[in-house]
């Protein structure tokens, strides 16, 4: 038998020795049990007057929780209650999610984590996470080092700049990496007491959070360039003497400081960007399963990249990659793609661009004749009607972007365009699915960002996929803590596209869905594992003693949320 120590959560294992009593075991998230605490364990753990005298189930339990959910009328109320939850006990918030996957995905992750964290400093209540601030810069060795994080194995880290589309939140973005690590339980299976979320807090911009009296974060203008390079610096190389062999997932970076630290850091440990990989392989995804209802391959369509921030970026390179694959040259492929930022399509010469964006921008000599409707920057209307674009990607936070003329016009260009407005949370899509597909009679292939409900039309329920990253992270995070893999590569972010894209179930019916439904998101996440897990294998960036035992291997890691039968530590085995 396994014996946890006092500062262990729970283990995967059908016995749990612990030392923990009394109120000290309640107020565990890993270990409480609440009324489902048997009479032999309130006697052995002195739980007796501390609980109500039924003895519960799990079962009974989820219905209570389900009950008051479906009683509460807001969704950031929803939110809320799953987070007081998550901190009071772990098994009965991941069993309630696997049981309402559809239901609850949009509830504890987006859209509604984006109030959560511009109200962040409202709900705080119990410490979860670690808020390493700039004035702690020297400290960094001594908070990571508290034993009660002996057993992590993957970060997500967050400064809190550029929160979905909303901007800065400050501390208040701590809602995203805490949000990202419980789907990494929720849909992936990892442990949760594998995973730690962390909110840098280098100070907001944001007028309203330095002048709210309740506001939780550091009260201070953003510490930008070399201060900021030294202070993550320093952090990841903490990180790095505390965890040698930690993954490390970067979120919500601004855009220039994504790819940034990304380009840095990738090389160094075992790391990714979901902003940027993430995003890149669910909207790869995304696009391979519609040439199925197409008819088209990917590198004949003709693609608009309507937002070229990290998140823009990093799908083109993968969609680069992708029609590499299918014959074309690197310069072929760039010829099929037409980037934006947001004063037009990027053109060579024009002021305002990036680094990132340089290797991006049309040559004059690829716009010129093209009929325009006015004078200064190509607008994403001219370059549909002129480049015949018949895939439209929107990465912009511009709600409203894909407007009906834009859309008609993509109608006329292909019998079924592929249109995917991904900016979230719901108030920033470029377009509404209703609308486009009223626009389009019902032949636009869709993915959005955030959920939508399904749209009738013309005597069809057409359900929306969510071309969400939840489709990917959960799942290759997995695979890499499986595979002991020391890097992530382009190769292992490639290998979760395409078996996304394998899941689809348009690859056998063209007029379902380009996803599959999202309360599949399990068996979605362990088909992602393995096959991001045998791409590190095949590269040689694995550990694994046994790679033949991998699939075993995965099964034995991934925690599921069940209640365990607790034996005080100190008593004979």
């Amino acid at each position: 038998m396994a014996t946890t120590t006092p500062a262990d959560p729970i283990a995967q294992h059908d016995v749990i020795r612990t030392r923990r009593t009394g109120f000290d075991l309640l107020l565990h998230p890993g270990l409480n049990k609440g009324t489902a605490f048997t009479e032999e364990e309130r006697t052995a753990f002195g739980l007796h007057g501390l609980l109500p005298p039924h003895i519960g189930t799990l079962e009974d339990q989820r219905e209570r929780r389900k009950h008051a959910l479906d009683n509460e009328p807001t969704a950031f109320g929803k939110y809320a209650l799953m987070r007081d939850l998550q901190d009071s006990d772990e098994t009965l918030f991941y069993s309630l999610i696997s049981q309402h996957v559809e239901e609850l995905l949009p509830v504890v992750y987006t859209p509604a984590v984006g109030e959560g964290c511009q109200r962040f400093s409202e709900i705080w209540r119990k410490a979860r996470g670690l808020f390493i601030g700039y004035p702690n810069r020297e400290r960094i060795d001594e908070i990571l080092a508290n034993p009660r994080y002996n057993e992590t194995r993957c970060i997500v880290v967050s400064d809190g700049e550029r929160i979905l589309g909303l901007g800065d939140q400050g501390a208040g973005g701590m809602g995203i990496p805490i949000g990202k690590m419980a789907l990494y339980t929720a849909l992936g299976g990892v442990p949760p007491h594998h995973c730690l979320p962390i909110l840098l807090d280098v100070g907001t911009d944001n007028q309203a959070l330095l002048d709210n009296p309740i506001y939780i974060g550091w009260q201070h203008p953003r510490v930008r360039g070399q201060e900021y390079d030294d202070f993550i610096e320093a952090f990841v190389s903490a990180v790095q003497r505390r965890w040698p062999n930690i993954l490390l997932q970067w979120e919500d970076f601004a855009g220039e400081n994504a790819l940034r630290l990304l380009d840095r850091y990738r090389d160094r440990l075992c790391t990714f960007n979901d902003d940027i990989q993430g995003t890149a392989a669910v909207t790869t995804a995304t696009l391979l399963a519609a040439v199925h209802a197409t008819g088209v391959p990917l590198k004949d369509q003709r693609i608009a990249m309507f937002g070229s921030g990290s998140a823009g970026v990093g799908i083109i390179h993968l969609l680069i990659t992708a029609m590499r694959e299918q014959g074309l040259t690197e310069s072929e492929a760039r010829q099929r793609i037409y980037a934006f930022n947001r004063h037009g399509l990027l053109v060579e010469g024009e002021p305002g661009l990036r680094a990132s964006q340089l290797d991006l921008a049309r040559s004059r000599n690829d716009v010129a004749g093209w009929q325009l409707t006015g004078a200064g920057p190509i607008s994403l209307l001219d370059t549909v009607r002129n480049a015949k674009i018949t895939a439209l990607v929107g990465t912009s936070m511009q709600a409203g972007a894909f407007t009906e003329e834009i859309i008609r016009a993509m109608a006329n260009n292909a019998d079924r365009p592929v249109i995917l407005p991904l900016s979230n949370p719901t108030s920033k899509a470029e377009a509404t699915p209703a609308n486009i597909m009223h626009w389009t009679n019902g032949q636009a292939l869709i993915g959005t960002g955030s959920p939508f409900p399904a749209v009738e039309i013309n005597g069809r329920s057409i359900r929306i996929s969510q071309t969400n990253n939840s489709y990917i992270f959960p799942g290759l995070a997995l695979g890499i803590l499986v595979a002991r893999a020391h890097r992530v590569t382009d190769g292992m972010i490639m290998a979760a596209a395409k078996t996304l894209a394998s899941l689809s179930p348009a690859a056998t019916d063209h007029n379902a869905p380009l996803l599959p439904p999202v309360g599949d998101s399990r068996e979605i996440g362990l088909a992602v594992a393995t096959a991001v897990a045998k791409q590190a294998i095949a590269e040689g960036i694995s550990a694994l003693d046994n790679p033949a035992a991998l699939e075993e291997d995965l099964r034995n890691y991934v925690w599921e949320p069940v209640y365990r039968r607790y034996e005080h530590a100190d008593s004979p085995c």
